[in-house]
């Protein structure tokens, strides 16, 4: 909240102010759409899918336990990026605020609660929320390169403020969001012994025989 905040104050009005003026805006434009929630969605409903398919008793114990953290995995994923995408589009349309593509016309803070209209769909972000939940769920699965996440999440969040779809308070509430989300989807799956298992302050660790490769006999 603190974040958004001081984004709000310190830079939407200025970025409203260059808004179409960025150099670079066409990087931009290609990176943004590895924000999209399609990308991690729908390989994760795939696997899923594929999961439904395999004869799971012809398995030996080692490719079992990996079909098994991969089906984990994708029903992370799928609880953090989906249901989050899903709370965004609620609050996007319900506070209703106006995109910096119409600055010059509304401000920096013209709402228009339930419009239903893309023009005043800003806050928060959705691609942010994407990959705000993205970099939950890496920080939960390796959290000694939580920097390495952070920097390429926070980039690609940072995308939708140089296109000009949302303020930088919209980005910084977005991915505060997701990731949040995130997090409260790891506690969950602690406490349900999937993936991680809970510590005595009750945050989730991820459990030692969570591997995605199969290890060498």
């Amino acid at each position: 909240m603190l974040l958004t905040a001081a984004a709000f104050v310190r830079l939407d009005t200025p970025a409203g102010m260059v808004h179409g003026q960025w150099s670079g805006a066409r990087l931009a434009e290609f990176l943004t759409q590895f924000a999209l929630g399609g990308w991690y969605l729908i390989p994760s409903a795939l696997l899923l899918v594929a999961a439904n398919l395999i004869d799971w008793r012809s398995l030996s114990r080692r490719r079992l336990m990996l079909a098994y953290n991969w089906t984990c995995l994708a029903f992370l994923v799928l609880s953090s990026v989906g249901l989050s995408g899903l709370l965004v589009n609620v609050l996007k349309y319900a506070i209703g605020r106006a995109r910096p593509l119409y600055f010059q016309d509304f401000g920096v803070l013209a709402l228009h609660p339930f419009a239903f209209d893309a023009r005043f769909a800003g806050f928060p972000s959705g691609h942010a929320t994407t990959m705000g939940a993205v970099f939950g769920v890496l920080l939960l699965l390796f959290p000694r390169r939580w920097y390495i996440a952070l920097v390429i999440t926070a980039c690609l969040a940072s995308t939708r403020v140089f296109v000009g779809a949302h303020y930088p308070s919209d980005t910084v509430a977005g991915f505060g969001l997701g990731c949040a989300f995130a997090l409260a989807c790891g506690l969950v799956f602690a406490r349900l012994g999937f993936i991680f298992r809970s510590t005595p302050s009750g945050l989730p660790v991820r459990k030692a025989s969570f591997r995605l490769i199969a290890p060498e006999r």
